[in-house]
């Protein structure tokens, strides 16, 4: 999968924004949240935020490691998107983008909905 294909995932997420940050990440967010952040460089990595049970299980998993950072708040890092199925990452975007949506403050959360 090609940057194009995962910012039209989640371009097409409601109430999604798009930031560059640090010179070279491209950041999706919801309610100023970060909840997918990809790379612009080949390969292609991607970091999302993932269940606790999950958390365990991937980041152990081939090319998948703990996100540098934010581990401590289970988002991984993906270092090459190929390594799932389209389906698979369109999953995992949705989800983080709903993990990240659950936890907003009631005041954003009245002001995305």
């Amino acid at each position: 999968m090609d940057i194009e294909s995962l910012r039209d995932i989640c371009k097409s997420l409601p109430f999604v924004t798009e930031d560059v940050k640090w010179g070279d990440d491209l950041c999706f967010l919801i309610g100023q949240k970060m909840f997918c952040v990809m790379g612009f460089n080949l390969p292609l990595k991607v970091s999302l935020k993932v269940t606790d049970e999950e958390f365990a299980t991937l980041s152990n998993s081939h090319c998948i490691t703990p996100a540098p950072y934010v581990a401590r708040y289970k988002w991984i890092l993906v270092e090459d998107a190929n390594c799932f199925s389209d389906k698979e990452l369109k999953y995992y975007i949705t989800q983080s983008h709903n993990l990240v949506k659950s936890k907003l403050p009631k005041k954003i959360l009245s002001q995305v909905k």
